[in-house]
């Protein structure tokens, strides 16, 4: 027998509709954002966020984002600084995520399940442009913890097939409204030390205030496992030519089986890289080889997620 498949509908007011009456019921649903397909839900029903959890084989130590509709609905759930608040105004809707203090008990408590935390005192915190996850968020009336909607540690997915072929029936329903733009998951700021890179670049954040990027000696937000976003098949980084049994992903001057930009435009290559890499892990050659991005911009974030791919 045939293994069970999700149902995947185009986006449209059908759709959304249904996709916000199973998150009222417990469910949950791959939805596209602006950077990369989420799997939603309730981030207020423990059982919804476990689903999350047990579809991905998710670590429970890997906190979850929550994406929320406007400042208001996320001031409901984080204590916000002049920082943060200067941050959202400027990139809210957007591709910037904010960890930030719980709202506690003490000032009316957040009601977010300890799962979407993972039992932290913080929150990461996202309002998105995308037009389909603002409509589910509006049609649900909830706030909806959504890391990316593939299995735990595997590449990252751009496509409505790519959920499906990563998740198949373990996600019920796919809200398809094609590729999404960015192509790498949203940039993460605590403070103002930069988490994870993203498309929301050091460049930008610097115009807003000063930032530096670090790291934490715990995982305190997304992305921030070593072993995140890697495909089944050993990759090797900064190749200029492929081994025989090597798929290479090129860019710019390098030529490949695939390219990420021939023009060497790092922002489409952003928009490319889990594409590229969906392509590469399918492809009939044993291991995958990548190209130099610079590091600069945007492509501080794809270099981040190729080294995260290349340590297994």
């Amino acid at each position: 027998m045939s293994a069970q498949l999700p149902e995947i509908r185009r986006y449209g007011t059908a759709a959304v509709a249904a996709a916000a009456a199973a998150i009222r019921a417990g469910g949950i649903v791959a939805v596209p954002t602006e950077t990369v397909y989420g799997l939603a839900a309730d981030a207020r029903d423990s059982a919804a966020v476990a689903r999350i959890y047990a579809a991905k084989g998710r670590p429970s130590f890997n906190p979850l984002i929550v994406h929320v509709l406007d400042l208001a609905a996320a001031e409901r759930l984080a204590v916000f600084d002049d920082d943060a608040r200067a941050l959202a105004a400027r990139f809210w809707p957007g591709p910037l995520t904010l960890v930030l203090p719980l709202r506690g008990q003490a000032s009316g408590g957040a009601g977010v399940a300890s799962l979407v935390t993972a039992g932290l005192d913080t929150i990461a915190l996202r309002v998105p442009a995308h037009r389909a996850m603002r409509a589910l968020l509006a049609a649900s009336g909830a706030p909806l913890a959504a890391p990316s909607a593939n299995a735990s540690n595997a590449i990252s997915p751009t496509r409505a097939e790519h959920v499906a072929a990563s998740l198949g029936a373990a996600v019920p329903l796919i809200l398809d409204d094609g590729a999404t733009e960015a192509g790498v998951e949203s940039t993460i700021v605590a403070g103002r030390t930069i988490l994870r890179p993203g498309p929301v670049t050091a460049e930008r954040l610097g115009e807003v205030l000063a930032v530096a990027p670090g790291t934490t000696a715990h995982v305190s937000a997304p992305g921030q496992l070593a072993t995140h976003y890697a495909p089944r098949k050993p990759l090797r980084l900064a190749a200029m030519t492929a081994d025989a049994d090597e798929w290479l992903i090129g860019y710019g001057a390098v030529a490949g089986d695939d390219t990420l930009s021939a023009t060497g435009d790092p922002v489409e290559a952003a928009a490319r890289l889990f594409d590229a890499l969906h392509r590469a892990d399918a492809s009939a050659r044993a291991r995958i080889a990548v190209a130099p991005v610079p590091e600069a911009g945007v492509g501080v974030a794809i270099n981040d997620r190729l080294r995260r791919a290349a340590r297994r």
